[in-house]
């Protein structure tokens, strides 16, 4: 082991090439005091806090009033969960360097349009509002093409897919580098997170088991697209972008290089790991789904199971 450890120093050493590699390879990341202690004061993003927070509570307000009262989980769910990991994210270290860093750009991206909105779905903002005398409005909303349109897993693997495929192009480097375009992101991303898991949870029961079903089976055919845009950005050794990072004198500030593959390796584990709990939610509503088809069955008397199972053999509806 010692010798060959000495032999691999030694090639090298000898190789510029290969030592260029591996100082690339093992450049440094973020110390994890720096991590925690940077910090901004984003307008935008505490007038999103503010308004959210606001709009949720008074939701609880009336939800209160008119009985029963709102469970207090939820509540808390929407804030520890939804609104807290989104200041993090925007104010933290991802939203200071998101302009400068690819894989603070990358992550930032990822975890606002799959942790954000599944955190804010937690706190059931659609159940809260339909429960302040939203009822009608929630009823619009959801019977509204567009609402069922992306309210279903089909189109989130493409969505999803169409996203973190612009992470390969240098369309991304555009995006990262324009301030205007860089701080919409911050509202815009979320809002397409909650567009489509929002409307998957209401319309569980719409749906039938069979489409469940294909939902489900296209949320695996998601979890193996996920992984190609990070494996891509991991495993090339040229830079994709077009557009250069900030250069700093931070010891620990990446090369362009390392940057890149820091962004594929997060992207790669936040899409696998965010995939979880939507398969468990596909889950839950087949279950729930078939429990209520099942259901449906058992009200049938003899003759009316026997009139269906001929209209069925007749090929009719």
């Amino acid at each position: 082991m010692h010798r060959g450890g000495a032999r691999h120093r030694t090639v090298l050493l000898g190789n510029p090439h290969l030592a260029h590699s591996r100082r690339i390879y093992f450049s440094r990341t973020p110390p994890i005091d720096i991590f925690l202690s940077t910090w901004r004061a984003d307008p935008i993003t505490l007038g999103v806090l503010l308004v959210a927070s606001v709009a949720y509570l008074f939701g609880v307000a009336r939800a209160n009033r008119r009985g029963p009262r709102w469970p207090m989980r939820r509540t808390i769910g929407f804030f520890a969960i939804g609104l807290l990991p989104y200041a993090v994210i925007e104010l933290g270290f991802l939203g200071v360097y998101s302009s400068e860093l690819r894989w603070a750009f990358s992550t930032r991206i990822a975890l606002l349009i799959f942790a954000v909105p599944a955190g804010i779905a937690a706190g059931r903002p659609l159940d809260l509002l339909a429960r302040a005398g939203g009822e009608a409005v929630i009823d619009r909303v959801l019977s509204a093409r567009v609402t069922r349109i992306f309210g279903n897993a089909m189109v989130a693997t493409v969505v999803i897919a169409a996203v973190f495929c612009v992470f390969l192009t240098p369309l991304a480097g555009v995006l990262r580098v324009n301030p205007v375009v860089e701080a919409s992101l911050g509202i815009v991303v979320p809002v397409v997170g909650l567009a489509m898991v929002l409307p998957m949870m209401a319309l569980g029961a719409v749906h039938s088991g069979t489409f469940i079903a294909i939902e489900f089976l296209l949320a695996f055919v998601e979890l193996l697209i996920d992984s190609v845009p990070g494996l891509l950005m991991r495993l090339n050794d040229t830079v994709l972008g077009l557009i250069p990072d900030a250069t700093r004198a931070a010891s620990w500030w990446p090369s362009m290089l390392h940057d890149q593959h820091l962004a594929g390796d997060w992207i790669w584990f936040i899409a696998e790991f965010a995939d979880v709990p939507i398969l468990v939610l596909l889950m839950i509503r087949w279950m729930r789904s078939d429990r209520v088809e099942a259901r449906g069955f058992d009200d049938l008397s003899d003759e009316e199971y026997a009139e269906m199972t001929r209209a069925h053999l007749r090929g009719e509806r």
